[in-house]
């Protein structure tokens, strides 16, 4: 179908129906501006619906709710999945967003009259005078081309896939990758009855307690959020050796990068659950980063050759934007947006993004900031 509206009557579209989508279009229609949500799934949240069991905000709930309704109080500080879930669906409702599910934007293009054509699933042509992007910052699953892959007899999934523990009980299994999906997943597997825990790590990570004394580290990461790099890097060293051991000799030396450099480089630090306690007993324990696979063997960066049962892929994801908007030059080398928030690329007015950074004060605190400022900017423009 084709929208044939004035420029001025057109919806703004937003695409992706998770919480920075729904955030902005809660903000949009605060400012009385008509948002109609896209969301290629049959369901507001899919990527939450589709995490692991284990899975819990590591930021507060306090600071963790979305513009216009809290999250409620019985859902603890630290809120479950499934939680989750319910306030998006809640957040929908409470807000009366205008949701169209089933329906994927494969392209964007921006016409002649400066509106914003959308190409979607189905032969659909939407036109809209604002797009704002939502698509995800954990979009599409990355598997790294290691050579020898298709030797392994073993079974090997991404974590994406990576659901509970109970198909691994009993068996020894290899997670690859040490960010907070990594860490969580092999501390699950241990608790929930693996014979074998190894935990592949190609670069030690920063480790932060969730809280401390009652103190969560999303409140300081708040705090230091717009202060110098070095300055950050310099109080942090201390505070780490203060609240988390010393683990080099179980193969976690404490990194050389200081914690905000490498939050700047798009690494944030690993949240403790469980990790610490289970390096430190020797359950989990940690190898070389995977190098190659041979003979239905892994091969270890450091030579070693292990033969485990099951590899769960915790090497991140793929913004994977390059279909969508890769012909309006608005993304960086590494396939990122240039901007996001409120800003909008010069030569692409009308197109904002959301949810494609990775801040050290909290995913969600940050998508609710982004929506208000992408709300004001839409309004701005008429």
């Amino acid at each position: 179908m084709s929208d044939t509206t004035t420029t001025h009557d057109r919806p703004v579209y937003v695409i992706g129906a998770g919480p920075g989508g729904l955030a902005v279009a809660a903000s949009l229609r605060e400012r009385g501006v008509r948002a109609v949500v896209l969301e290629k799934s049959e369901n507001v949240g899919a990527s939450w619906r589709r995490h692991y069991d284990r899975l819990r905000l590591h930021t507060t709930r306090r600071l963790s709710s979305l513009p216009g309704l809290m999250m409620p109080r019985s859902f603890g500080r630290w809120v479950a999945r499934d939680n989750v879930v319910r306030y998006l669906e809640k957040y929908t409702e409470f807000h009366e967003i205008e949701v169209v599910t089933g329906v994927e934007v494969t392209s964007i293009s921006l016409a002649d009259d400066g509106s914003w054509l959308l190409h979607a699933t189905g032969g659909r042509e939407l036109t809209g005078k604002a797009v704002v992007v939502a698509t995800g910052y954990n979009h599409t699953p990355r598997i790294p081309d290691w050579a020898g892959l298709d030797t392994y007899t073993g079974d090997l999934i991404h974590a994406g896939e990576y659901r509970t523990p109970a198909p691994y009980a009993g068996k020894d299994v290899l997670v690859v990758g040490i960010g907070n999906t990594g860490a969580e997943i092999a501390v699950d597997l241990l608790e929930g009855g693996a014979a074998r825990v190894r935990l592949a790590v190609r670069t030690a990570p920063h480790i932060l307690r969730r809280s401390t004394a009652g103190w969560p580290a999303q409140a300081t990461g708040i705090l230091v959020r717009r202060l110098p790099t070095a300055l950050v890097d310099r109080a942090a060293a201390p505070m780490a050796r203060i609240s988390v051991p010393d683990l080099s000799e179980h193969g976690l030396p404490r990194p050389d990068t200081g914690l905000y450099s490498r939050v700047r480089q798009g690494s944030i630090p690993v949240q403790d659950v469980g990790l610490i306690d289970a390096v430190t007993s020797g359950r989990v324990e940690i190898v070389a980063a995977v190098d190659s696979f041979e003979d239905g063997k892994v091969v270890l960066a450091d030579g070693d050759r292990i033969s485990p049962e099951t590899v769960i892929a915790a090497t991140g994801y793929r913004r994977a934007l390059e279909g969508l908007v890769g012909e309006l030059d608005v993304l960086d080398e590494r396939g990122r947006p240039v901007v996001h928030g409120g800003r909008t690329p010069k030569h692409a007015p009308g197109l904002y993004f959301t949810g494609f950074t990775n801040p050290i004060s909290g995913m969600f605190r940050e998508l609710g900031i982004d929506a208000r400022k992408i709300a004001k900017a839409v309004a701005s423009r008429g």
